[in-house]
This record gives C-alpha cells, structure tokens and sequence, in this order.
C-alpha cells in the first residue's frame, strides 16, 4: 500500500501545479472554464485518496506524530507531496 500511496503522492502533487500552472490561466485568461473544472475533479480525487491513504498508513506504519502531521499538511501545499515522497516515503525513509 505504500507503493500506492507513493504514487498517489505524486499525481496529488503534478494535478495540484497543473490545476494553478495550467488550468486556472486558461479559465480567467482565456476563458477556457472546462480543462479547470476536469483537472479540478480529478484533483479532488486524488486530493481525497491522499489524505485517506496518510491516515490509513499513519495507524499502520505507526508513524509519528510529526511526520503523520507534515505528510497531511504536504497535501496543501504546491510541491510538497514531491517532497513527502522523496524525504519520508522513498524505501530508505520507511525501513
């Protein structure tokens, strides 16, 4: 499951910068609202299964408070679930 959660992370992390980056300048530029309202589903999704897999592996992996609390809050903040990943989820962080 922490395969999943790994690559969960990632998805979360690349819909997130391409619902700012991409999507949110075509609706108020270019008045574009359709790729906004796509992206923005998919990245509730993923948003959702990200915050239910860090809970779910938080109990599991009995993990800290600390690094339970930094991996949620990486869900709120562009680039943060790259680092997540790399930092606290990566095979050498969880062994």
């Amino acid at each position: 499951m922490l395969s999943f959660f790994r690559v969960i992370a990632v998805l979360e992390g690349i819909s997130y910068l391409a619902l700012f980056a991409i999507t949110m300048p075509l609706k108020y530029l270019a008045d574009l609202p359709m790729p906004n309202k796509y992206v923005g589903y998919a990245h509730g999704a993923l948003f959702i299964t990200y915050v239910i897999l860090a809970v779910v592996l938080w109990m599991e992996q009995k993990w800290s408070i600390k690094k339970g609390i930094i991996i949620l809050i990486a869900s709120l903040l562009p680039f943060a679930t790259f680092y997540v990943e790399k930092k606290y989820l990566n095979d050498a962080a969880v062994a």
